[in-house]
């Protein structure tokens, strides 16, 4: 076959029965909308209630926002694939999607040790915490983050476009990912996947690292706190976080730990319809439905719209 620097692909989608297709239409279409729906709401409610502008807040909108742009990178294109049978999309395309999809993925990654910082920070140095956690500072992890998984997904880009790929070549996947299509290369991309697994570790690893050392003083703080009620109030404010962690890094690592042109199997595709389309929808309903201060914000929120009706 030959072998082009800007071939046309085709993406395989999850299905290529007409039922199933139908059925996948119906039930992704769904959460996609639920998703944008929850983290709009979230927004909202962190953006408009006064109460809620605090650092922990903050890093929650940010991750809101994330998960908005996450999910959209990816679940457009499957949703057409589904309704239309078409996965046709072009080389730029592709990498215009793999570039953003790292971006917010990578986001991800970071704002969660963000937030763990935020709660250790809260936890074991209480008194300092309004002088550690300044607006100026948050701000800057912000900004630091997005810069970082800019430069990180634009390395993952530009060394893809410099491979060589075969003609007219299917992707068996729902979207551009690495692995997949450094799997199609017809050049040696034995060097571009050691460098992508350790840029992969440098965002993946290292802020899980950094997430597991904030909770192991956290937990440390916590065990001496006298009072049962006082523990209990402290975890509290760390569940919502704990579960996300969880949920984010544990599909993320069954996709990923792994030589990238090595990952090709259907339950990798299903894992990786946890990690772009389901997690993101239920940060959302994690974070309202297990605090206290965002039902409220929530609850004057939809009662204000329901009175304008």
């Amino acid at each position: 076959m030959n072998c082009s620097k800007a071939p046309d692909f085709v993406l395989l989608g999850l299905s290529n029965d007409p039922e199933q297709r139908q059925f996948f239409f119906g039930v992704f279409l769904a959460i996609y909308l639920l998703g944008l729906l929850g983290n709009l709401l979230l927004l909202l409610a962190i953006g408009t209630d006064i109460h809620l502008h605090t650092p922990m807040y903050f890093f929650l909108g940010q991750l809101s926002l994330v998960d908005l742009c996450f999910t959209s990178t990816t679940a457009p294109k499957m949703l057409e694939t589904l309704w239309t049978s078409n996965g046709s999309i072009s080389f730029f395309g592709c990498l215009a999607q793999l570039y953003f999809f790292a971006v917010f993925a990578d986001m991800d990654s970071l704002l969660l040790t963000a937030m763990a910082i935020d709660r250790y920070a809260a936890i074991c140095h209480p008194l300092r915490y309004p002088l550690l956690m300044t607006p100026c500072r948050c701000g800057l992890l912000v900004v630091g983050s997005w810069g970082m998984a800019h430069s990180i997904s634009l390395v993952h880009t530009l060394l893809l476009s410099q491979l060589s790929f075969y003609m007219n070549q299917e992707i068996p996947h729902f979207f551009c990912d690495l692995g997949p299509l450094l799997g199609l290369s017809c050049s040696d991309a034995h060097l571009n996947e050691e460098l992508v697994m350790a840029l992969t570790g440098l965002l993946g690893i290292c802020p899980l690292l950094c997430i597991i050392s904030s909770y192991a003083y956290i937990f440390h703080a916590v065990a001496r706190v006298p009072s049962a009620k006082g523990k209990k109030k402290a975890l509290a404010t760390c569940s919502s976080h704990l579960s996300t962690v969880i949920l984010f890094y544990s599909t993320v690592f069954a996709a990923y730990l792994k030589p990238p042109s090595k990952s090709h199997s259907s339950g990798e595709v299903v894992t990786a319809v946890m990690y772009t389309l389901v997690t993101p929808t239920i940060n959302p309903f994690i974070y309202s439905l297990r605090n206290k201060d965002v039902r409220s914000s929530l609850k004057r929120i939809l009662g204000m719209e329901s009175s304008q009706d």
